[in-house]
């Protein structure tokens, strides 16, 4: 399965992001109410110039403690994104998440991005394969 297929089982969603200049008060306040996991930064909404996730934010308040929520998303995303090509395999990018330690990546086209995954999402992806491929095998060894 590739990466385009997971954008379109999910439907039209924007991706939440956020200014460099967002403190992080803010930021956490857009995932408590959005039920998400990481936020994008970027100063027009297609450029990728950083990710504040979760993790992000309790580094930071193990740092320095509830003072840094008014630090700016700047200061504290996490710069040096990994992202993905919509033709990019589910595995290839679960290989690299995996590895990376990392739960999100954008999806790029022609440098802009056009969507975010998150580890959950290709798990799901490969679940429904590996269904998809079991149905067919007992089809097959059922004679169907």
């Amino acid at each position: 399965m590739q990466v385009m297929q997971i954008l379109k089982d999910k439907g039209p969603s924007e991706v939440v992001t956020v200014t460099p200049e967002t403190t992080l008060g803010d930021v956490t306040t857009l995932l408590s109410s959005h039920r998400i996991g990481a936020v994008v930064v970027s100063s027009n909404g297609t450029e990728v110039m950083g990710i504040v996730s979760e993790r992000d934010v309790v580094r930071e308040i193990a740092r320095r403690g509830p003072a840094c929520l008014t630090l700016k998303a700047a200061d504290v995303m996490t710069r040096n994104i990994k992202s993905c090509a919509p033709g990019d395999s589910t595995d290839n990018v679960m290989e690299h998440m995996t590895e990376g330690r990392f739960r999100h990546m954008p999806v790029l086209r022609d440098g802009e991005m056009i969507g975010l995954i998150s580890i959950g999402d290709v798990v799901k992806a490969r679940l429904s394969e590996l269904h998809m491929e079991k149905e067919a095998l007992q089809g097959m060894i059922m004679g169907n």
